[in-house]
């Protein structure tokens, strides 16, 4: 398996000795993570309170369109399930065209989606080129649509076969008409669990190198964590700290999405003594600590219907939370691990969802602008 390099940058912080200077925070947070029974229903009404003081009593979401351009990919994540080899024999492998993706560009438009989302595998046969001929398609179609796409993995790949600095790809991205970054890629940003679910995957000092280029470049990026799998508490409380100590060195981050993970159909899962995805519990003290931790410097907190279902995700408006993310129309990744919630929802929806649970809609931008409410 062909290896990534690293990126082409120089490193902005030593990681190596985060853990000792910020110990206190993280043992606190541990006892925040796994808080349960009364003490964690006191921690998620502080949250909502806290959430009703910091953002008020809108929840906003996103019209948004996903484009998952290919499953090839030469990774090999263990708690992914849409990749796939060339050699595959896997069913309904793909990867999309040009011609592919304006038309569900135009489809995006007709539904008044305001961001296109774009995410794909490792494609060995790609070229930086294709990830370019992409944006100058979608904006041929519309100058208007905001482009939030490629993780940080991906970056870092377009920086290998395109040799070229992180830096320097960046910059033909955003003069192409990239707009935001996804925070993904993250996963748990601990090394010590990346060597066991995604050993080829860049490292956690990657990751922040490349997020805080991006920051520095004026592209703001989205923040996330996938966790209930091998990880910790304290590798959960390390990961937050971390994302903490970059919003103060770059305010870039323009919300915090926690991502339980899908299991069902996971080689992490079902070879590798992963825990089934987290319990009710994990996710509302999560939730919860997020918003107490993070609010004041990342006040957007993001719920995950397509993990969590449209019912918990509700739920979670009570501890915390106050964005559903996106009406993700055709989302793939998450479907393909076990996902059970479906690909899409629509505004009528979420509407429903967030007013019964005596909140304000609201449809916002990518960058968390709001475009209108629904009072």
């Amino acid at each position: 398996m062909k290896k990534l390099s690293p990126p082409k940058i120089d490193d902005m912080f030593d990681l190596h000795s985060f853990r000792g200077k910020h110990s206190a925070d993280i043992n606190e947070l541990k006892h925040m993570l796994g808080k349960r029974g009364k003490e964690l229903w006191i921690q998620t009404s502080l949250a909502d309170e806290l959430r009703a003081q910091q953002v008020g009593d809108y929840v906003s979401f996103v019209i948004n369109q996903n484009i998952n351009f290919t499953q090839y990919c030469i990774g090999s994540c263990r708690f992914c399930t849409f990749r796939a080899d060339h050699d595959t024999s896997k069913e309904k492998s793909s990867r999309m065209s040009l011609d592919d993706i304006a038309i569900d560009v135009e489809k995006a438009i007709a539904r008044g989606c305001t961001e296109i989302c774009i995410q794909g595998g490792l494609d060995s046969d790609l070229t930086f080129d294709y990830y370019l001929d992409m944006l100058k398609t979608i904006k041929g179609k519309s100058q208007q649509l905001h482009i939030h796409g490629f993780s940080p993995a991906e970056i870092a790949y377009m920086s290998q076969i395109s040799d070229e600095t992180v830096e320097d790809v960046l910059k033909e991205l955003i003069n192409y008409g990239l707009g935001t970054l996804p925070g993904t890629a993250a996963e748990i940003l601990v090394d010590e669990v990346r060597r066991i679910i995604c050993p080829e995957k860049i490292s956690t000092k990657q990751w922040v190198n490349i997020i805080l280029t991006a920051h520095q470049l004026g592209l703001k990026t989205s923040s996330t964590m996938m966790y209930g799998h091998v990880e910790s508490l304290e590798d959960e409380a390390e990961h937050l700290v971390l994302l903490k100590h970059i919003q103060e060195i770059s305010q870039g981050f323009t919300e915090f999405v926690p991502l339980p993970f899908i299991h069902s159909n996971t080689v992490l899962y079902r070879f590798l003594g992963a825990r089934p995805s987290s319990t009710g519990m994990h996710d509302l003290a999560l939730y919860s600590t997020a918003r107490l931790y993070l609010g004041e410097i990342i006040p957007n907190i993001q719920t995950s219907w397509v993990k969590l279902g449209p019912k918990f995700a509700q739920v979670t408006l009570n501890s915390g939370v106050n964005d559903l993310g996106g009406t993700l129309f055709s989302e793939q990744i998450t479907k393909s691990a076990g996902g059970q919630y479906g690909e899409e929802k629509t505004v009528e929806e979420f509407l429903d969802m967030i007013r019964d649970a005596n909140r304000i809609p609201a449809q916002r931008d990518t960058e968390y602008n709001l475009i209108k409410t629904f009072d």
